[in-house]
């Protein structure tokens, strides 16, 4: 039943509930992240990349280092590397790759006197490492030969000395000289 009008049932203010007792309000939806396909691909493309220049540098390091490892596979081979060393290329950093301990004595004599009959003739030699041989090779032992030879133009006359020489070699996981004599 409704009150009458003008009666002062209808004028009563609508009852409220109080604040603090009201259920809370319902949260607002969370907006949609926009999709962003573009940026997805690129962390894709980039991952991939890095993997791809990971991999790059671990095979080049691999390569880098079995093109610059000295070879002191078999015991002629180390001969002809060391006399190349010593002689030729004159870097004794690189020489003593292919040396038991340290410089070899006899060779580096020779290198010396061949320095020394440069200076003298004002004539730069060419040296060839020729007939290398293994001559015995038991278990960790080898003995290998080989002509040195000498040849430098000397007042317009080619002028050429060779020298036999005889090596001992052990392997020491790869192969290494340990002394030198000239025959």
């Amino acid at each position: 039943m409704q009150p009458p009008a003008g009666s002062q049932v209808s004028r009563v203010p609508a009852q409220r509930t109080p604040p603090e007792q009201m259920a809370p309000p319902a949260p607002a939806p969370l907006p949609v992240r926009p999709k962003r396909p573009l940026r997805t691909v690129l962390m894709v493309v980039a991952g991939v990349l890095a993997l791809l220049c990971t991999g790059g540098a671990v095979v080049g390091f691999v390569l880098y280092d079995r093109a610059t490892a000295p070879d002191r596979s078999a015991p002629d081979v180390v001969v002809v590397n060391y006399l190349q060393a010593v002689l030729v290329a004159r870097d004794d950093s690189r020489a003593t790759l292919f040396a038991c301990d340290g410089p070899v004595p006899a060779v580096d004599a020779l290198r010396a006197e061949i320095v020394s009959r440069e200076r003298e003739l004002n004539a730069s030699m060419a040296i060839n490492i020729e007939g290398v041989t293994v001559i015995e090779k038991s278990g960790k032992d080898a003995v290998v030969t080989a002509v040195i030879r000498r040849s430098a133009v000397v007042d317009g006359v080619q002028q050429s000395l060779t020298d036999p020489w005889r090596f001992e070699l052990e392997d020491r996981n790869g192969w290494l000289i340990c002394s030198a004599q000239r025959l």
